[in-house]
């Protein structure tokens, strides 16, 4: 349980500077079968889109969803939603994980399809 506690005391000192800025947030979380992105707005209150592995059109083509493969798909996924809804600039939130592995490679994924952070 402490080490959840340590991330989440990290997740929050990154989420009280991206609410100084008012930006839309770009939220990452990470288990061990799955990822989950979500595009959030300035205020924090509505999620503006999602993208996760375990959606059906992701999981049809993904063999498993906890590998860099599907992250990088879950981030070409959000950035096109976010494209459709007329977002470019975001603020990159990753919970408090490391920019290493899975998430690294959403955050790349998304940069290659037209979002900026």
């Amino acid at each position: 349980m402490e080490k959840k506690i340590r991330r989440l005391r990290r997740a929050r000192k990154t989420r009280a500077k991206i609410g100084e800025l008012g930006a839309i947030r770009l939220s990452v979380h990470r288990t061990n079968l799955h990822i989950y992105a979500q595009l959030i707005d300035a205020s924090g209150g509505a999620v503006l889109a999602a993208a996760s592995s375990l959606e059906k059109d992701v999981q049809s083509q993904l063999k498993t969803g906890s590998n860099v493969t599907a992250a990088k798909f879950v981030g070409q996924r959000l950035a096109e939603k976010a494209k459709q809804l007329g977002v470019e600039k975001v603020s990159f939130d990753r919970s408090g994980f490391a920019f290493h592995g899975r998430v690294k490679a959403l955050a790349e994924a998304a940069r290659e399809h037209g979002l900026q952070f």
